[in-house]
């Protein structure tokens, strides 16, 4: 609750903080003399908190909401649904509004009583400065009517949102920005004079149109119409829905034809389309390039027989009694996590900490699964595999696969793995391929598809030929970490365990 004294700022302004950014932060944050919080070895103003405040008009006593830190690298974000509205009470764990980030589109949960007074920034806003006020909250029985004439000025102004180059870069880092990796490149050189004078920020011109947001910008569509289109390269923004309220459907994706097509166009006429890149689709574009350029990678391949692994699988699966399902890439997940306990060096991360060059070795194996959602490639992580059983491998990989999909993520699901799988299985065209290394991890296998294959066999009646179910596996390995014959190593226990899966059940 408010209190009536004067306004101070107290380690009791810190249970406003939503859950997730009090999360995903790996060092809690404290207050220190300066009226600053730490995270790590950051300091940030007080005023990424909840804080009270007195504007400068005649306002009963209040606090002002500001946007929250979602993740270890948000900057700013865009204003989804308020589930609130002015004059509504709000209990602790409530949601307040939906807000998004380059990857996910996230609950903002309220930790105290009150009642919201003022919304300050509506749905639709887009690139809020993290600390910006969003909000106005007031006690329990506080007359809300004095509020309606309420700004941004008398919240203490906002502040322009950052320059999101030199941020983007490890937005879908595998690891917190704050562990204390120092991987990325630096945006300045280490003796460049700070510029103190700079250019005075310029608005640009409105179109006076309400700005949507990304839900509704996007169309209506189910998850499973949302994947289907993704496979099978339809435009869904051409698709028309039959479902309740124009919604598209799984059906109407596969009903979906292209118009055929219509007679030449003018010579004048565009024949191309720009479409702009979205903050995922740039932070996946920088991630890689620069896991490309600041990694020297190389491939290993060996092709894996997959027979006795199949067979175990429809055994197991047929005495599940439906409480689960196992798929291949289950199996190999595990595998993974067997071949990296047994080859450690594989289970690393280049790091730079204070100046020092390190190679970390996990004792934990954190697999990242890429998974591929209608907005681009994230990768979920299951973690501690080495002490998990297919069973609960099974469930967190299909739990988290299609929490993906829906957007609903929170960072510490996607960062912080130790090695990743990238699985093309279930494409029949995809023999074999390689994948790009996700930083600082400093490996990645991709998994083709599955082949019958005739391969030479002798019995007592003679030579023949015999089917065998194989798949080609390709690792990606940084060769500043792992040396090539470790790498070929890793592949032959991968390859053991597979071809021989009772292994994974010891």
């Amino acid at each position: 609750m408010l209190s009536q004294a004067q306004p101070v700022m107290s380690a009791a302004v810190l249970r406003l903080a939503p859950r997730a950014c009090l999360r995903t932060s790996p060092i809690a944050p404290t207050l220190s003399s300066t009226s600053k919080f730490q995270y790590g070895s950051r300091q940030v103003p007080a005023l990424l908190a909840i804080a009270r405040s007195y504007a400068s008009k005649s306002f009963p006593p209040h606090t002002v909401v500001s946007m929250p830190a979602l993740s270890p690298t948000m900057t700013s974000g865009n204003i989804g649904t308020w589930q609130k509205a002015a004059g509504d009470t709000i209990a602790p764990g409530d949601v307040l509004v939906e807000i998004e980030t380059d990857k996910a589109q996230m609950d903002f949960e309220f930790q105290e009583d009150g009642v919201l007074a003022k919304i300050l920034k509506d749905s639709g806003e887009k690139d809020v400065a993290v600390g910006n006020p969003i909000a106005v909250m007031v006690e329990e029985g506080t007359d809300i009517a004095p509020f309606e004439s309420f700004t941004l000025d008398d919240a203490g102004g906002e502040k322009a949102p950052p320059q999101k180059e030199s941020t983007e870069e490890a937005a879908d880092s595998s690891e917190p920005a704050d562990t204390g990796s120092k991987t990325a490149p630096s945006t300045l050189p280490k003796n460049a004079p700070k510029d103190e004078s700079k250019p005075e920020p310029q608005e640009s011109a409105s179109s006076g149109g309400r700005l949507q947001t990304s839900l509704e910008r996007e169309p209506s569509a189910s998850p499973s119409a949302k994947a289907l289109a993704l496979e099978r390269g339809v435009p869904i923004k051409q698709v028309k829905g039959t479902g309740p309220g124009g919604r598209i459907t799984k059906q109407d994706i596969e009903k979906y034809k292209p118009a055929s097509s219509a007679a030449p166009a003018a010579s004048s006429a565009p024949t191309y389309e720009d479409i702009p890149a979205s903050s995922m689709r740039k932070t996946i574009a920088n991630r890689l390039q620069q896991s490309m350029n600041q990694n020297p990678h190389y491939f290993v391949a060996a092709t894996v027989s997959v027979s006795k692994l199949l067979k175990l699988r429809q055994a197991l699966n047929s005495s599940a009694d439906g409480q689960y399902k196992l798929s291949v890439n289950d199996f190999m997940i595990k595998a993974a996590a067997v071949a990296c306990k047994k080859v450690p060096a594989v289970n690393s991360s280049w790091r730079e900490i204070d100046g020092q060059i390190i190679i970390r070795q996990h004792n934990t194996v954190d697999v990242s699964v890429a998974v591929a959602t209608p907005i681009g490639l994230m990768t979920p992580i299951v973690r501690g595999v080495e002490g998990l059983g297919l069973s609960s491998i099974s469930a967190q990989v299909k739990d988290l696969g299609k929490r993906a999909r829906d957007g609903k993520l929170k960072p510490e699901e996607y960062q912080g793995g130790t090695f990743t799988i990238s699985n093309m299985g279930m494409n029949a065209a995809i023999d074999r391929f390689t994948a790009v290394i996700n930083p600082p991890q400093a490996g990645i296998l991709a998994v083709g598809t599955t082949k019958k294959v005739a391969v030479p066999s002798s019995t007592e009646e003679g030579n023949g030929v015999e089917w065998d179910e194989q798949v080609v596996v390709t690792g990606s390995f940084d060769h500043k970490v792992v040396d090539g014959a470790v790498g070929g190593e890793w592949i032959r226990e991968f390859k053991k365990v597979v071809e021989n899966p009772l292994e994974m059940l010891l």
